[in-house]
């Protein structure tokens, strides 16, 4: 990017500056109670998506036997997080008025992060697509049939591959593997070791790259594209990704029914998403939004260091600017969320979607990640706790907001909804490094 154009840029969006800086910010979309303009995607991709992961229910309980108790489906418990909340306010010397609420989706079944949601659906529907194309399936059939050796051989003919800073790549690996596919996942340098040798044990072929995470995907895009039998899972354009995780919005409202958790002018909801490229966190908000309508607020969160989402909605050049324009270096213990660029798909539809972002520090991270072991006994991956940040910069830096949408008096009966996004899989010597970092 030009330096005059940067420039004008920071003329123009003055909290530019601030993200430079590596400052924690609180930027509000002022456009999110528009009507939604997109025309790109539409409930109707949800409601597929949900079908199909019921018909491969019987599947998957073959396929993971840790899947038998729910039926088959890929789902995490909300928690409440009373501990984690008095722990939060005693630190920051503030009140953070309402209830405090986890959704567990570091511990979701198969590969433990929010990615087993529309990383495994993708593969599944891929896998359905085939078979019912090649004849080894219909619609109407038993899905368990899919874990049959016949099956399982004839998806060997056939490869898939994903460009992954860690948790796509996971899910997709572990999934694309159990079914017989090949697997290849292209890394980049912010990957954990960890991941990069689980997936080689499950059987993927994993490449790694010096670049970050668009590097990564470019290659891989180019590479599957010479493969006719390769299916690219493109983190940056998937509508099917998109779809798989806005199934999780529905679910969630039968939660919060059946915990008696009520959502409505004067109970808001304000939701916090740990983002990197968008793809997870923007189908989650996109359903959510469709759930709850103007009665949830929702607050993508990221590291100071790698705020693409932040710079591309507020200056409305989505992946036309990097963090690396502004002069960040997109390095951040938060791994899953080293992006460097925002999706253009997912930043247009969340124009009209999301409330805002906030930006977060990695010390921060560290804190939140101590003071949940502390309070709650909870590992969550440092990339998880952007999400535990929410209601501090709410309280703080984002009064104005509050006061602006009258919501100031209603907040003793709100609910702050933190999404963890992943946790359960890491080694526990990977814990330990990560909690000698902490300071308590």
């Amino acid at each position: 990017m030009e330096n005059k154009r940067k420039d004008e840029l920071f003329q123009l969006f003055p909290k530019l500056l601030n993200i430079k800086k590596r400052e924690t910010v609180f930027w509000e979309n002022t456009k999110w109670m528009e009507k939604a303009s997109s025309t790109s995607f539409s409930m109707e991709e949800v409601e597929d998506a949900e079908e199909t992961l019921q018909r491969f229910s019987s599947y998957l309980r073959v396929a993971f036997p840790e899947l038998q108790e729910s039926n088959g489906f890929i789902e995490s418990a909300v928690h409440r997080m009373n501990g984690m909340k008095a722990a939060l306010e005693k630190h920051f010397h503030l009140s953070i008025p309402g209830q405090l609420l986890l959704k567990g989706d570091h511990e979701l079944p198969i590969s433990g992060s929010i990615k087993a949601r529309g990383g495994i659906y993708e593969v599944l529907k891929h896998a359905e697509r085939l078979a019912l194309a090649n004849g080894k399936l219909t619609k109407e059939d038993d899905y368990a049939v899919l874990a049959t050796e016949e099956l399982r051989t004839f998806f060997q003919h056939y490869t898939i591959a994903v460009g992954s800073t860690g948790n796509l790549g996971l899910s997709i690996g572990i999934m694309g593997k159990k079914l017989g596919f090949n697997v290849v996942v292209h890394m980049s340098s912010d990957a954990k070791q960890w991941k990069k040798a689980m997936l080689r044990e499950k059987g993927a072929t994993v490449i790694e790259y010096e670049a970050d995470y668009s590097v990564a995907v470019e290659q891989g895009r180019r590479e599957a594209a010479q493969n006719p039998m390769c299916h690219f899972i493109d983190d940056e354009n998937s509508k099917d990704l998109f779809a798989g995780y806005a199934v999780a919005a529905k679910r969630l409202k039968v939660q919060l029914e059946k915990t008696n958790v009520p959502v409505d002018a004067e109970h808001p909801l304000f939701v916090y998403l740990p983002c990197g490229v968008g793809g997870g966190p923007g189908g989650v908000a996109y359903g959510l939004r469709e759930m709850f309508g103007q009665h949830v607020y929702i607050f993508f969160a990221e590291p100071t260091a790698s705020p693409c989402m932040t710079i591309g909605l507020m200056t409305g050049l989505h992946d036309e600017i990097s963090v690396e324009d502004i002069g960040l270096d997109n390095k951040t213990e938060a791994d899953g969320l080293a992006v460097g660029r925002a999706s253009k798909f997912v930043g247009k539809v969340m124009e009209t979607y999301i409330s805002g972002c906030y930006t977060v520090q990695d010390e921060e991270l560290l804190t939140s990640l101590a003071l949940a072991m502390d309070s709650e006994g909870l590992f969550l991956e440092p990339s998880a706790h952007a999400g535990m940040f929410g209601p501090i910069q709410l309280m703080t830096n984002g009064r104005d907001f509050l006061q602006k949408h009258h919501l100031l008096d209603k907040m003793e009966q709100a609910t702050h909804l933190v999404w963890a996004t992943g946790g359960s899989m890491v080694p526990q010597e990977m814990r330990q490094d990560y909690l000698k970092k902490c300071s308590r």
